[in-house]
């Protein structure tokens, strides 16, 4: 069956301690609690969009170990398709050490291990599969090289792109940015590629208008809390969030990425589809973990389900 979506990117196991504060340098904290779960930004936004009901793809690179094996199956749980997950007995699997404060905020390391070694071979022996995608989704957890790559076979198939420059890079190639159509970074993100502030929505949609600029076709800044920024040519829309006490962020982004990625696929506008997305994550963090604090569609209100 042909998939709706087909997501480039990394898979992560997690490992995450909540705290009290961050730690200072050289400080050691007591923990309150540990978790392990599945993660990685791909398999994240995957799993999100494949809770919705959506039929996604993963292409994506595990060591040949107990990390590895237990990803496989628990994104063949979660309906992900895996024909094209490859494995590696050259490097572990990436994985994520995450803390996590008792505001709810969050601090990410990331080990790319067996993702690093994903090539563009493996991504080209999937160009059947993205050709019949409505949307390729790519993050920036693994090889820019690859990133683009899978860029370009879906621009030259006729697929749309969203593009989550995320973890930060200070640089992209221009021609990265000719080749999405969604361009869908944070806050930190769009502040680290524009050298501008996003404090303010006026300031948020003027760094949004300077990567219009670059080529893309659509901007979407995450604000956290503030919701959402959409901005094109034709204008801009401000999506708020309602007001929730976060419990855990970790992957809330992912969340907002991967709901996006299923309602453009299933044919709302971008606002409306923003507006889902915007009120699906602001579940996942009153909720502890990664993709464990993810809703399923059963779980949800029928207004956000239903077309």
């Amino acid at each position: 069956m042909a998939s709706e979506i087909v997501v480039v990117g990394a898979c992560m196991f997690d490992l995450i301690s909540y705290v009290p504060r961050f730690a200072k340098t050289g400080e050691t904290l007591h923990g309150s609690e540990f978790k392990m779960g599945y993660g990685g930004k791909g398999a994240n936004q995957a799993v999100m969009a494949a809770k919705l009901g959506s039929a996604v793809k993963l292409i994506s690179k595990l060591g040949d170990d107990f990390f590895g094996r237990g990803t496989q199956e628990n994104l063949k749980q979660l309906n992900v398709d895996v024909a094209h997950l490859y494995f590696t007995d050259q490097a572990l699997s990436g994985v994520a050490p995450i803390t996590v404060a008792a505001n709810g905020e969050n601090s990410v390391i990331i080990v790319s291990g067996a993702n690093n070694l994903l090539t563009e071979n493996e991504i080209e022996a999937a160009r059947d599969q993205i050709a019949q995608a409505k949307y390729l989704l790519c993050q920036l957890e693994i090889d820019l090289k690859l990133t683009k790559k899978a860029l370009e076979i879906a621009k030259a198939e006729g697929v749309k792109t969203i593009l989550n420059p995320a973890p930060a890079v200070e640089q992209l190639p221009a021609e990265i940015y000719k080749l999405v159509d969604v361009f869908c970074p944070n806050e930190t993100e769009t502040e680290i590629l524009t050298k501008g502030s996003t404090k303010s929505l006026s300031e948020a949609k003027a760094q949004a208008k300077v990567l219009l600029a670059r080529g893309v076709k659509t901007v979407i800044i995450t604000l956290g809390e503030r919701g959402c920024l959409i901005v094109d040519n034709e204008g801009d829309t401000h999506i708020p969030a309602p007001p929730v006490k976060a419990i855990d962020t970790v992957g809330a982004g992912d969340c907002f990425v991967g709901s996006l990625a299923h309602f453009l696929a299933k044919g709302l506008t971008m606002p409306a589809a923003a507006h889902r997305a915007v009120n699906i994550a602001s579940l996942s963090v009153q909720a502890k973990g990664t993709q464990t604090s993810f809703p399923e569609a059963k779980d949800l209100p029928r207004e956000l389900i239903e077309f």
